[in-house]
């Protein structure tokens, strides 16, 4: 991979309550508990040698706080598109409560009732992908771990479907970036990471 194209580092939200219990959570405006504000600047410390021309961050608290923490809330653009996935009905549900109600549902899959759709969601990424695209130089954008699955997936050229193999823990890293010096190779570069990114 060569460092001349430019990179999106994806930063997931340090820990709430509901990422300890494991209850969904969209929309729910829930803030950071000490555990993730600890986190978050960890993760400030670990960001803070890259160069970032644009910084964005989801308007939801976890996000911003998360942000703010990592010592990037100054120079961070709210952007709407990086909003959790909206659960719907499922908002604050644990997934075995949702499989006892809809054996079988796969989120990347079925979306959420009274919610968003994984097509809802992809293009929300897709329009941000089409942002970052446009800039020149790196980006890091702060969100929540299901929006964060999708525009990996999209960025790959991946279906919907896809976000369900993207993983990631909370305040955990992941750069995207291509290979060969080609916008027609991307790739992922790192993902889930919680020590040092390499230059």
């Amino acid at each position: 991979m060569s460092s001349e194209m430019p990179r999106l580092f994806l930063a997931r939200h340090g820990d709430t309550a509901w990422t300890d219990s494991r209850q969904r959570t969209g929309r729910t405006d829930l803030p950071l508990n000490e555990r993730g504000e600890e986190r978050a600047r960890q993760l400030g410390e670990r960001l803070r040698r890259f160069s970032f021309a644009r910084v964005f961050t989801s308007p939801l608290q976890r996000a911003s706080k998360t942000c703010a923490l990592a010592s990037f809330g100054e120079v961070a653009e709210v952007d709407p598109d990086l909003v959790e996935w909206d659960y719907g009905r499922f908002e604050g549900k644990l997934t075995r409560d949702i499989l006892k109600e809809r054996p079988g549902w796969e989120m990347f899959r079925d979306g959420c009732p009274d919610g968003e759709s994984p097509e809802d969601v992809a293009a929300r990424a897709d329009r941000f992908i089409v942002r970052v695209r446009g800039i020149e130089g790196d980006v890091l954008a702060f969100s929540s771990a299901h929006i964060i699955r999708m525009i990996a997936a999209r960025w790959l050229g991946l279906p919907p479907g896809a976000g369900r193999f993207f993983f990631c823990r909370p305040a955990s890293v992941g750069v995207l970036s291509f290979e060969h010096n080609s916008r027609d190779e991307p790739i992922i570069s790192l993902w889930n990471y919680v020590t040092h990114p390499r230059e």
